[in-house]
């Protein structure tokens, strides 16, 4: 099988200044960027092949049955202190004592770093507060604790008090229709009901980690007949994470070989139009259309051929933290539009073999930054196995 993705992207510029640009656009990623799918309509078939590490896979094992220890020694983040890894142990260990799937505690530590940065926060505005242990002021109306609560949700003590709080914000939880699927900043506002209802985006990948770092991998935890399993999660199957493999099955041909150093996606066969191609996670779409080819054709219902050009019918989905999914080669256009949100494991179209392909199969990309071009690719392989939705086949 080939596939020649490509796109011509943004004029070279400074990775500083892309960055820069992208990190202050993503802030709300998942309401931005509504009509970049059609400003950023590049031809993926003039795509050069530059070369940029991949991630590297995380060490980390995965248990389903790790109890976060509280009083222990707390693993090492630059963003957060000891303090504020012992309040996201306390948030973790409420959900475990709960029985909340693991999901539950990624939504409430993206939530509480969004409300408190995951700091226990008396108020000027609140006196008794003050009075009791805190570990800095706030001055929100009469929001406290690590969630930012108001009266309605407990006494003065009690949203001073983490393990409450983690508590209430549960119970709020699991009450949220269809949570564990939904994107996890639509869930957080419909508990929180705030006024910045899209700043909890940015944060989950962190959440994530966090998560994995106290709770051996359980971010890695899909839940299959009421247990969690590791690395398991595929199509409208989601781990914690937030993340799905978008289809069954192993790479045949890999990331930027040495056979294919321009490839910068993973192939993974399946057969034709019966295959569902799912969204690895929650997002807004890009682009959904026809790639043209080398002969500037658009001519993606009909199979394609090597050295035909282009990918075919295909999606980018933005997804929070900057990342960005390809998925190349449907044999029909996607059902999914630009502007449109996504839950992941969303059917967004079916396997095909357009454009540059020599057989039916979904050429998969990952980019980072915000990044579509080929600078902005890495490799998916470890990428997704990260997040506990392998793309070997194990899913």
């Amino acid at each position: 099988m080939t596939d020649t993705p490509g796109e011509a992207g943004p004029p070279p510029r400074r990775r500083k200044l892309r960055l820069g640009v992208v990190a202050s656009a993503l802030t709300a990623v998942l309401t931005l960027l509504c009509c970049v799918g059609g400003a950023a309509g590049f031809f993926l078939t003039e795509l050069g092949g530059e070369e940029q590490d991949g991630t590297t896979a995380a060490g980390l094992g995965c248990g389903t049955a790790h109890q976060v220890s509280i009083t222990g020694d707390m693993p090492r983040f630059a963003e957060y202190g000891e303090g504020q890894l012992r309040n996201a142990a306390v948030i973790i260990r409420v959900g475990q004592d709960m029985q909340v799937p693991a999901r539950g505690w990624v939504v409430a530590l993206a939530t509480a770093m969004q409300e408190s940065a995951l700091r226990n926060l008396a108020n000027s505005t609140v006196p008794a507060s003050l009075a009791l242990p805190h570990e800095g002021v706030g001055s929100d109306h009469d929001s406290l604790g690590l969630f930012q609560q108001r009266p309605g949700w407990g006494s003065v003590q009690q949203r001073m008090t983490p393990s409450y709080t983690a508590h209430k914000f549960y119970e709020k939880l699991v009450k949220v229709p269809n949570w564990e699927r939904r994107p996890l900043t639509v869930v957080a506002q419909r508990v929180q009901v705030s006024a910045f209802p899209d700043a909890y985006a940015k944060h989950e990948e962190l959440a994530s980690r966090i998560v994995d770092a106290l709770a051996g991998g359980a971010a890695r935890t899909v839940q299959i007949a009421g247990r969690a399993v590791c690395d398991a999660a595929s199509g409208a199957r989601i781990a914690a994470s937030g993340w799905t493999a978008p289809i069954p099955g192993g790479v045949g041909s890999g990331f930027r070989t040495a056979d294919r150093p321009s490839h910068d996606g993973v192939d993974i066969a399946a057969p034709k139009r019966i295959t569902e191609i799912h969204a690895a996670s929650s997002g807004r779409v890009l682009v959904a259309r026809c790639d043209p080819d080398h002969s500037g054709r658009r001519d993606c219902d009909r199979d394609g051929w090597p050295g035909k050009g282009g990918c075919g019918w295909f999606v980018d989905i933005l997804h929070a933290g900057g990342y960005i999914t390809r998925y190349c080669h449907m044999v029909e256009r996607p059902r999914v539009v630009p502007g449109q949100l996504v839950q992941a494991g969303d059917v967004i179209g079916l396997v095909g073999t357009s454009g540059n392909s020599s057989g039916p199969h979904l050429h998969f990309e990952v980019h980072v930054d915000g990044d579509r071009s080929s600078r902005g690719a890495i490799n998916p392989v470890p990428f997704m196995r990260e997040r506990g939705a392998p793309l070997d086949g194990t899913a």
